[in-house]
């Protein structure tokens, strides 16, 4: 036998080759497609901070992926309204979405605990109910009656009325035309209000306040930012009558195509984009508000007590003996 002697930088070279052939394995071609291409969808215009949670979660999935997997985020309502869309990823025209309380139409009882009026006190209280064994409650519920996956969930700012006239007290709601999402606990509730209640597609909020066909609506400042409603409407009552999050949903169907190691990839990068969507949140809140008061929006103080008596009503007659347990358990998390 002949033996062959090597140095050491030889060695070293050979090493080096052998690795990068290695990691060329594991990385897709120039120009090869995808495995796996995601459609997701959401109602927010591209400065939302959702939009841009959306795209770090889909830059993280491609990166942890190696690109077998393709994110292809859709906002402003591209793959249709939200009710389409959630119908969508059981259908498999969509795969990822982002919604809340309009989860309670697909039979989600439990949903609507996480948009629930008066529910939640303050952002603490939030994650530890949203982030806590309750929320994980919720979830699993979401899951195994609808087979939606929540994968995140990204707390909301507190929804609040906004109209062309000050209001201070529920009293002065009678017969205003409110726009309100397609959810019964929110019609329900207006209507003890004093309001009247109209089921609308945000998308067509600023022009039925342009044309007077509603005179008023409620959301938190980045959407009533986002969507310009300050040029169409004068007043925000900070009733902060919502205190919700909203969970970043994906098709069980095609989570479970996947292989156990993408299934990985997809967790692990949707808590990333849940840590990066709150930090946005905690500076754009700030700043919406801010944003809104230079465009000459006044905001007005209101007697929440007597709008949380009213509200809490409504929610008791609409809610059955499992919701209101669900909800008395919530209110009970310190």
């Amino acid at each position: 036998m002949i033996a062959v002697s090597m140095n050491p930088k030889c060695c070293f070279q050979v090493f080096l080759l052998a690795v990068a052939l290695q990691l060329g394995a594991c990385q897709p071609k120039q120009g090869e497609k995808p495995e796996f291409v995601l459609r997701f969808g959401h109602l927010a215009n591209r400065d939302h901070g959702w939009h841009q949670a959306s795209l770090k979660f889909a830059e993280e999935v491609k990166k942890r992926s190696n690109g077998r997997i393709e994110v292809k985020v859709y906002p402003n309502e591209q793959l249709g309204k939200e009710m389409d869309v959630l119908t969508g990823l059981l259908v498999g025209s969509a795969d990822i979405m982002i919604t809340g309380e309009s989860l309670q139409s697909w039979s989600l009882p439990k949903s609507i605990l996480c948009a629930t009026p008066f529910a939640i006190r303050d952002s603490d209280h939030l994650k530890k109910v949203a982030g806590g064994p309750l929320g994980e409650e919720i979830e699993q519920h979401i899951l195994d009656v609808a087979g939606f996956r929540p994968i995140a969930w990204f707390e909301r700012g507190a929804r609040n009325l906004t109209a062309n006239r000050p209001i201070r007290h529920p009293d002065e709601l009678q017969g205003m035309i409110l726009r309100v999402p397609a959810v019964s606990l929110y019609v329900d509730t207006w209507s003890a209000l004093g309001a009247k209640p109209t089921p609308m597609a945000f998308s067509e909020v600023f022009t039925a306040l342009q044309q007077s066909t509603i005179h008023g609506q409620e959301n938190p400042f980045a959407l009533i930012k986002d969507a310009g409603l300050y040029e169409v409407q004068k007043y925000c009552m900070l009733t902060e009558h919502v205190k919700s999050w909203a969970y970043v949903v994906m098709s069980n169907k095609k989570y479970e195509m996947l292989p156990a190691d993408l299934q990985q990839v997809i967790d692990e990068a949707a808590a990333v984009m849940q840590e990066y969507e709150h930090e946005l949140f905690l500076v754009q809140e700030k700043e919406d508000y801010q944003f809104l008061l230079d465009k000459g929006m006044e905001f007005i103080e209101v007697d929440k007590q007597a709008f949380r008596e009213a509200a809490n009503r409504a929610v008791m007659e609409a809610f059955d003996a499992d919701q209101i347990d669900l909800l008395n358990r919530i209110q009970q998390v310190q």
